[in-house]
């Protein structure tokens, strides 16, 4: 069978541009040996494939041995790398660096240790400009090896300058590993987890935050320091919930950036990850102005040369950017517009299939049924939480329990009561394993169990009672993580209302919006 997604020379050859291929073509014909026409014609045969088929290949391609396949793809691998690093490297500070490392190293091994050391001291003004101490570290253990070795400079204090250096950098490059460990930890817990969802869970990831405070105490001067720091306290803050020091901590993360703009094109990936987070912090707190003005201010990013040119980032700010449109319609309470977006994104979803984790498609599976909701397209929605909950994976159980929650109550408003009894034990049986039953998701189970039993005018008065009872708890940081994944108020007023889901939230919208512009007068 044909397998895209396992076989990394073909999902390499994919993924490259078309100046790409043909700086490969150029690079094998300037260092091509007779034993590298088979690698050429592996390379075509692998760009014209659509699925990766190793029968077939072997079929259309006569000239290539099945025994010689194993080997052939090995160089052909090793071949379109060392093109791609050619290609542009000063272009990237990593590669530029480990380039100039490089040099000084072969100008070392040819004994000619004075243009080895002005070398080594370009690197380093370099390494510290762009605040790279994995490089500096690099230079100054080659400086100190040609300094023990031989005699080359007249300084008396130079091995107590170079040691002190050396010092220095360790203890940063420890801090920022340190802070780096802990936002990843964080990051982790949420990915399995989601949101905190008792006491239990928010001293854990407390715990987690106290050892960054430990760090913190120990100077976060530098750039990377800062970002680690700001990532600690963003993902805690998001995972407890706490969405004002959410907020707080994305525009740190975004502001390091802006006020070092440099680093935006060395980092880029985590400055797009800033502005994400930025624009869910709007999201999280309703302020539609900011987040509008994010928005654009992303979206015109992502049109930069420093994106268009590395197909990684082109990916991540299309998640991104998508990702975000999507919570517009849902901040406007225009699901149905909001739909014209799912075909396109569809689209692409397939043609960055290669590129996309998991966790993003269900993340997206679950906005597109949200869409569907909202519009009253029930059966729709469905379909797309099916996606998630047939899909095996230890990922966001959270994501996965109130897919199931939020396919129940379509099925509730589509009237497919046979099917509601059964659904109802297993989706109760499931979050109580999953440990997501707080009290919201109790009263809702609650309420839709006695529903069976009531007539049209009964459950007006239900309808009620069951939107009183939860007002309250959309304060409580412990139980608030239900409404955001489920606008259960909403439901519950177009319920009582006998209005679309999408004209409630519409609503609010407008009046909102319009409070904020009395405000502004």
């Amino acid at each position: 069978m044909p397998n895209r997604s396992t076989d990394m020379l073909f999902q390499l050859v994919q993924s490259l541009e078309r100046s790409e291929k043909r700086n490969f073509k150029l690079y094998m014909t300037r260092n091509s040996g007779s034993g590298d026409l088979k690698v050429v014609q592996l390379f075509d045969a692998l760009d014209k494939m659509k699925l990766y088929d190793e029968e077939q290949l072997l079929a259309k391609n006569p000239g290539i041995q099945k025994q010689q396949l194993s080997n052939l793809k090995a160089h052909l691998y090793r071949e379109i790398l060392s093109s791609l690093r050619l290609l542009n490297p000063e272009a990237n500070i990593d590669l530029a660096l480990h380039e100039q490392l490089d040099y000084a190293r072969i100008l070392y091994n040819k004994g000619l240790y004075y243009q080895s050391l002005k070398t080594l001291d370009r690197i380093k003004e370099q390494a510290k400009a762009n605040y790279q101490a994995t490089y500096l570290l690099q230079a100054l253990f080659l400086e100190k090896k040609i300094e023990s070795l031989h005699i080359t400079r007249s300084m008396q204090d130079r091995a107590e300058t170079l040691s002190r250096e050396a010092e220095n950098v360790t203890a940063r490059l420890s801090l920022v590993s340190g802070l780096s460990d802990l936002s990843l930890e964080l990051y982790s817990w949420y990915i399995r987890n989601g949101h905190s969802r008792n006491a239990e869970d928010t001293a854990e990831v407390d715990s987690l935050l106290l050892k960054a405070a430990v760090l913190q105490a120990r100077s976060c001067e530098g750039f990377y320091e800062r970002l680690y720091l700001y990532q600690c306290y963003c993902w805690h803050a998001f995972i407890t919930q706490d969405l004002l020091v959410y907020y707080r901590y994305c525009q740190k993360w975004v502001d390091l950036f802006h006020n070092d703009p440099k680093m935006i094109a060395i980092e880029t990936a985590h400055y797009i990850k800033g502005m994400h987070n930025l624009l869910s912090a709007h999201f999280d707190l309703r302020n539609y102005q900011k987040f509008n003005e994010v928005i654009k201010a992303f979206e015109a990013f992502a049109e930069t040369d420093v994106v268009q040119q590395n197909r990684n980032n082109v990916v991540q700010t299309f998640v991104y950017i998508q990702t975000a449109r999507i919570n517009k319609h849902f901040l406007e309470g225009t699901f149905t517009k909001g739909l014209e977006l799912v075909p396109e994104l569809e689209e692409r979803l397939q043609q960055y299939e290669l590129y996309l984790d998991r966790h993003r498609i269900l993340v997206f599976y679950y906005k597109i049924a949200s869409l569907y909701f909202g519009s009253g397209d029930f059966g729709s929605s469905i379909d797309y939480l099916n996606k998630i909950i047939n899909w095996k994976m230890d990922l966001r159980t959270d994501l996965q329990c109130y897919a199931r929650l939020l396919h129940l109550i379509a099925h509730y408003e589509l009237g497919h009561f046979d099917l509601l009894e059964y659904l109802l034990k297993s989706v109760y049986r499931f979050m109580a394993k999953m440990q997501n039953l707080g009290a919201v998701e109790e009263q809702v189970f609650r309420f839709l169990r006695q529903s069976f039993h009531l007539t049209p005018r009964q459950l007006k008065p239900q309808f009620e009672s069951l939107l009183a009872s939860l007002r309250p708890l959309e304060k409580n940081r412990l139980e608030s993580r239900a409404f955001m994944y489920l606008d259960i108020i909403s439901w519950l007023e177009s319920k009582i209302n006998h209005t679309p889901v999408q004209d409630v939230i519409r609503q609010k919208f407008l009046e909102g919006k319009r409070r904020v512009e009395t405000l502004g007068e």
